[in-house]
């Protein structure tokens, strides 16, 4: 049964990076198209916002790639999980929102460029709420309840308590 669990892990990574390579060859071939033969846009910001979507698709390979032993073919490792949450997702979404923004400067200009702006803010935004949490919960590690003695007695008072 767990034979079964990675095999289908690795194919759904498989398929997943896949049509990640795909996605990230369409949109950039494009934009260089674009560039170059009907109107300019600036290459300096292309290159720039893309490195990160770059440097996740990397990452993403790495980890998730399935690996098979070279002679037999069998599944040696199925790869991370690149459907979990946490950090995953949030380089699914830098990729994606990379993507958008070089669609959105394919068709309106360089002002496309202000939609990668979410990436940042968004991660800002996160590691704020994850401090704020971690402040709440450092300050309730410095309290103690009141009432920390247990209640002595038979069983109906100390539900009565």
């Amino acid at each position: 049964m767990a034979q079964k669990a990675r095999k289908d892990r690795a194919k759904s990574n498989a398929a997943a990076l896949t049509n990640l390579h795909i996605g990230t060859l369409v949109v950039n071939t494009l934009f260089v198209l674009f560039h170059f033969l009907l109107r300019k846009r600036s290459i300096l910001l292309y290159v720039l916002l893309s490195i990160p979507s770059f440097v996740c698709e990397f990452v993403l390979e790495s980890s998730g790639r399935p690996k098979y032993d070279p002679s037999t073919k069998a599944l040696q490792t199925a790869g991370e999980d690149l459907s979990a949450p946490g950090l995953t997702e949030y380089m699914f979404d830098v990729i994606w929102v990379t993507w958008a923004s070089v669609v959105m400067v394919i068709l309106f200009g360089n002002w496309g460029w202000l939609l990668w702006t979410v990436v940042p803010a968004y991660g800002a935004f996160k590691g704020y709420s994850l401090l704020g949490a971690a402040r709440g919960m450092a300050g309730l590690q410095g309290q103690q309840p009141d009432n920390a003695a247990p209640v002595a007695g038979n069983r109906r008072q100390r539900r009565a308590a």
